[in-house]
């Protein structure tokens, strides 16, 4: 079967090679889902994507600019949306060495979401990491101390030279209050965006949209371009970082209500994180399911997908096979089953090729994480061989209300190899608010210093856990 399709694959990439087109272009996929939920939104003259909008039945009717200002009123004369407050503040300071340390001043918040096991990590106030991507060389490196002078009788030994102060290259100062407040199906005004990564569709959340919208929440999930039934330009700057991001804002505008909550999966997860960063007001919670480390996009030159398109073709049922080795836990008929119900690594050579060197954002770096106020969960299949563990850990370290989850069961593909597990999880981080009656600020012990991934870390005082 597999030698059958490779010399397929092998044909078509012969002909792609010699006529320079494409061998095969996305193309709509038949659904079985009903077709009313299913809209085409053109975010650019040619560029359409498809979305999977599923508007609960209490809000069936088509709903105004009017009736969006009216719902949160309504939410909160009923009484059935309270939130609390809750202090973020934090000092970001770079250094010119390349050292970033961030001072936690606010609140501590802790989770009992009690699904899966948590990471490896302590709540921090102070963290004090050096920046991944850090590369100038300091001009005026600190001077080594001078071995002390042979002394001479009673003569003392000369002090050595005093250090320098490090001088800090930028600081940013973050200060400003966030309501946190429980998310539950049955408020108008929460929405649910499902963002997919490389490869993938909008077919993967199948599971999640399907549970979440029984539940009453009004979901959305869409095709990235080139992906699934959206449309594929055959132009690599249709697929930077940026043109995508673009597109992710043209989606959330249209369809955003007042408390949004952001899934994001692999490469979606950048897209989220733009987002919450761009509309921080408007983005309430984010989840971030294997999305690696803070650290700047930037493709890299000696990938296979640096391969030229009509190869990557050919290459394809291995490309394939080896997704699905290192996207599932296991390797089974099963996932094979849920890999072509996803539409998952179903995307045209070139498609693949501009999205893997397309990935160039700088700016999505420690400190742009650093500046998140939201709070985030964090999940992670522990057989996920594209993200390691400690890019997860790293990730929440980094964040100001970051809470990690590793299912132990999963893999890179987690949420289709254990919807239950996920569904659940996340429902309990939707519902979740953090019980500030006796709100306390982080305190840091000065003798209770560790070591975590590298990373050195003073723990706070232990605070009182905060109620789901």
């Amino acid at each position: 079967m597999l030698a059958g399709t490779m010399l397929t694959s092998i044909t078509d990439g012969i002909l792609c090679c010699l006529t320079g087109k494409a061998a095969s272009l996305v193309m709509p996929v038949e659904s079985s889902e009903p077709a009313d939920t299913f809209e085409f939104v053109e975010v650019k003259p040619g560029r359409v994507l498809r979305v999977r909008h599923i508007i609960p039945e209490r809000q069936s009717s088509v709903v105004t600019e009017e009736d969006q200002v009216k719902e949160p009123e309504q939410e909160k004369g009923s009484g059935s949306n309270n939130s609390s407050s809750v202090h973020c503040k934090r000092k970001i300071t770079v250094y010119r060495n390349g050292q970033l340390v961030i001072e936690n001043l606010g609140d501590v918040l802790h989770s009992q979401i009690l699904q899966c096991q948590d990471g490896d990590l302590e709540p921090c106030s102070t963290v004090e990491v050096e920046l991944a991507d850090y590369k100038e060389v300091p001009t005026s490196p600190e001077p080594k101390p001078a071995p002390p002078l042979p002394t001479v009788g009673d003569q003392k030994p000369a002090a050595p030279p005093r250090r320098r102060h490090r001088k800090p290259k930028r600081t940013l100062m973050i200060d400003s209050e966030r309501e946190i407040s429980s998310c539950k199906g049955t408020h108008s005004d929460v929405a649910l965006f499902f963002v997919h990564g490389v490869g993938g569709s909008l077919d993967i959340w199948g599971s999640q949209l399907d549970f979440f919208s029984r539940l009453g929440y009004e979901v959305i999930a869409l095709d990235l371009a080139g992906h699934g039934a959206s449309t594929a330009p055959h132009i690599t700057a249709a697929y930077t970082f940026y043109a995508l991001a673009e597109d992710m804002r043209a989606i959330f505008k249209k369809y955003a209500r007042k408390r949004n909550i952001l899934v994001g999966h692999s490469y979606g997860v950048s897209f989220c994180t733009f987002l919450a960063h761009e509309y921080p007001d408007q983005v309430h919670k984010v989840v971030m399911i294997n999305g690696g480390g803070p650290t700047a996009l930037e493709p890299s030159l000696c990938s296979i997908f640096q391969l030229p398109s009509c190869v990557l073709h050919c290459l394809s049922p291995c490309l394939a096979w080896s997704f699905l080795k290192a996207g599932f836990a296991r390797q089974g008929a099963k996932e094979k089953q849920l890999l072509k119900q996803g539409n998952a690594f179903n995307v045209n050579p070139f498609v693949l090729r501009a999205m893997m060197s397309g990935q160039y954002w700088p700016e999505g770096d420690e400190v742009y994480h650093a500046e998140l106020t939201v709070p985030i969960l964090l999940v992670h299949g522990m057989y996920d061989k594209f993200v390691p563990m400690d890019e997860d850990q790293r990730m929440a370290e980094i964040l100001l209300f970051a809470f990690l989850k590793v299912i132990e069961e999963g893999s890179h593909m987690v949420m289709m190899e254990c919807p239950d597990t996920v569904n659940t999880l996340l429902h309990e981080f939707f519902l979740w608010e953090p019980d500030m009656s006796k709100k306390d600020t982080a305190k840091t012990d000065p003798d209770k210093t560790v070591t975590v991934n590298g990373v050195v870390v003073q723990t706070p005082k232990p605070n009182k856990p905060m109620d789901k």
